[in-house]
């Protein structure tokens, strides 16, 4: 739980908007959770990606790899057993992440 609320202030911290956790831990062995959270721009989701990156290596935490940057509608960052989703809104309406895991508990932090 601790590293879920760090990962939440990091990303909070660039404004990120409307970030939800979701566990998955009982329908994937990907990971345990998923973070999904939006920017307001593909410059915006590469900005919150760098430094959530950065925050987490100083913090000790592993960072496995990294998916879109290149062009930042939908950054992945995997942190094998959480996996981050950085999204431009028109990018997280059209993915539905949160419909496709619908089944997944929600955690409020």
């Amino acid at each position: 739980m601790e590293k879920l609320i760090f990962l939440k202030k990091v990303l909070e911290s660039k404004k990120a908007e409307d970030t939800v956790i979701l566990d998955v831990s009982n329908l994937t062995n990907i990971a345990d959770f998923f973070i999904i959270t939006t920017a307001n721009s593909s410059t915006h989701a590469k900005a919150i990606a760098k430094h959530l990156i950065e925050e987490v290596q100083k913090a000790g935490y592993t960072v496995d790899h990294v998916e879109g940057m290149e062009f930042g509608n939908w950054i992945l960052v995997d942190l094998l057993d959480i996996v981050i989703h950085i999204f431009t809104p028109e990018w997280r309406d059209h993915y539905r992440i949160e419909w496709i895991w619908s089944e997944a508990r929600r955690l409020e932090i």
